[in-house]
């Protein structure tokens, strides 16, 4: 892949890192721990609970993700970044665009993907 391209990736993922770290450290200062307010009676607490987890749960989610970019970032820098894993061909700039954390192709992807709703059967 070109340089110019792979530093466009690069940019997007750390990008994306940034505004999901940003998140992650609202949800510490402004999420975590619950005000008076939000104990003014069972049903409110219970909402207020419910959100908090909410909140929680997707910010697990953006940890592993997270981890992904970390990981994509890793292949620009050791010249793997756009080889998918599994065939080795060259994962497509469209398919990297949508998803930059990919490792596979669309053709491997879809195996994979196959082979697991064989075995959820």
């Amino acid at each position: 892949m070109e340089a110019n391209k792979l530093e466009e990736f690069r940019q997007m993922l750390a990008e994306e890192k940034k505004t999901l770290l940003r998140k992650a450290m609202h949800t510490l200062k402004n999420e975590i721990e619950l005000s008076k307010e939000d104990m003014a009676d069972e049903a409110d607490l219970a909402s207020a609970l419910t959100d908090q987890n909410l909140s929680l749960r997707l910010r697990g989610r953006e940890r592993s993700l997270i981890d992904k970019i970390d990981l994509a970032l890793k292949r620009i820098d050791a010249g793997e970044f756009g080889e998918c894993v599994m065939c080795g061909e060259e994962i497509s700039v469209k398919r990297l665009k949508a998803r930059p954390v990919t490792t596979m192709c669309i053709a491997c992807k879809e195996d994979q993907e196959r082979r697991e709703r064989h075995f959820a059967e």
